[in-house]
């Protein structure tokens, strides 16, 4: 059996540590997790309450059946969670780095930058939102009659990892124009709130708006795809092209931050 190489070995340790180092700082605060546990709860009690507005007098959504349409909103809620547990925390300390010249040391560290700026911090006050989300996910797929096969759990996996590799390259690209324009908190929010159309099926929305959330803002591979494969009837195409677009998105994202350290000026320079 072949051995780990020691470079992944190593960022694995200094993953462990920078996340036992976060935990260590934000468990001092555990009010937070209450607040964050409340702000859930109602944030989902929303969404349930908005989702089931379409559902009156026995109407569909896009051809989605109410628990077909709660796997989409679990995996919002899911991939929500998943914000404010990592990229939320992470990302937006670009822009800080940027603005008072911290990223120099960041730079000059002996590990990746664009790894060190992805994962330094881990917030466990987005845990009840992927608790949630995932308690969701599996109570409607089972109310929904989902039967998945083994191809398509596996299927249902991969995707999952593509959905929030979508979503952290679209964050990270996002965040590094800061080497540009320093004040990009406004436009991740602007993409948060984007984002919040991924809780409906995307056939749901009028034939302009699927062609712009499939190909310009990619929230179909983000929930729908995901739940087309949990509920045992995704396509090998639109598989396929889910796992396409994480791939082309990371490698985006990788050249985009090479790009932008182009155009970085020291603050000792």
């Amino acid at each position: 059996m072949a051995r780990p190489a020691p470079e992944l070995l190593r960022y694995l340790r200094t993953l462990r540590r920078f996340w036992a180092a976060s935990l260590a700082a934000e468990l001092e605060y555990q009010a937070n997790f209450v607040l964050e546990l409340l702000a859930v709860s109602a944030n989902l009690a929303g969404s349930l309450f908005t989702l089931s507005l379409f559902y009156g007098h026995g109407h569909d959504l896009g051809g989605w059946s109410w628990d077909a349409a709660l796997v989409v909103l679990g995996l919002y809620t899911l991939l929500d969670g998943l914000t404010t547990t990592l990229l939320q925390p992470n990302l937006s300390t670009i822009v800080t780095h940027v603005r008072t010249g911290t990223l120099d040391f960041v730079l000059l560290k002996p590990i990746d930058s664009q790894f060190w700026l992805s994962a330094r911090t881990f917030s466990p006050w987005g845990l009840p939102g992927l608790a949630a989300g995932a308690v969701l996910v599996v109570v409607a797929a089972v109310r929904a009659g989902a039967r998945p096969d083994a191809l398509h759990l596996v299927a249902a996996a991969l995707l999952l990892v593509a959905s929030a590799l979508i979503l952290y390259s679209l964050w990270f690209v996002l965040a590094a124009t800061s080497i540009w324009f320093v004040k990009v908190w406004n436009a991740t929010e602007v993409l948060r709130s984007a984002l919040v159309a991924g809780r409906y099926p995307v056939s749901a929305y009028p034939a302009g708006l699927r062609l712009f959330f499939t190909v310009v803002l990619p929230v179909a591979f983000l929930t729908t795809v995901p739940a087309e494969a949990i509920l045992g009837r995704a396509s090998p195409l639109w598989v396929v092209s889910s796992l396409l677009v994480a791939a082309v998105a990371l490698l985006i994202s990788r050249w985009f931050w090479g790009f932008a350290l182009r155009f970085y000026t020291s603050a000792s320079s």
